[in-house]
């Protein structure tokens, strides 16, 4: 199965060149990615990946990006945080269609992790609620997808925070 993730990784202060970090991720097998450079300090990788398994597609991509820039810090995978428009464009509904659900709605639509002038999901959550009501073809693997990049986001948020203490 296809999988479309994104890795968004800080780098280490003595990282390579530009030219130099593309060369070693195409050596380390992320050819399949496209990188995005334009924050300095920052690397994202958006993936669209063959793997038996969402978790073994993310695994593998993350090790590979690890090896290619040693010292990388893995910052987000995604999706895993959403807004309504992100949900929309996954789900192929549009973002009106969306924001009716979210206001109209019973069972309840999930609670925000971030609610403020733009409100952020987990995307696992929306879609989990989504296929409660049975009504919308949602495609497998990015509800797989969602489950799998929030759970290793809550794995680096862990070891964050062990780091600190």
């Amino acid at each position: 199965m296809e999988y479309r993730f994104t890795l968004r990784f800080s780098l280490p202060v003595d990282h390579a060149t530009q030219d130099e970090m593309l060369e070693n991720l195409a050596m380390a097998g992320c050819d399949d990615a496209l990188v995005g450079l334009g924050v300095p300090g920052r690397i994202a990788l958006e993936f669209s990946r063959e793997a038996s398994s969402a978790s073994e597609a993310l695994k593998r991509a993350e090790e590979e990006v690890m090896s290619a820039i040693p010292g990388a810090i893995l910052a987000e995978a995604a999706p895993d945080f959403v807004g309504l428009t992100d949900v929309a464009e996954l789900t192929g509904m549009s973002r009106q269609n969306m924001r009716k659900l979210m206001l109209s709605q019973r069972p309840p639509f999930p609670l925000p992790v971030h609610d403020g002038k733009t409100a952020i999901w987990h995307l696992d959550d929306v879609l989990a609620w989504l296929s409660q009501r049975g009504t919308y073809a949602l495609p497998s693997a990015i509800g797989e997808l969602a489950q799998v990049t929030r759970q290793r986001n809550l794995r680096r948020a862990l070891q964050r925070r062990e780091d600190r203490a």
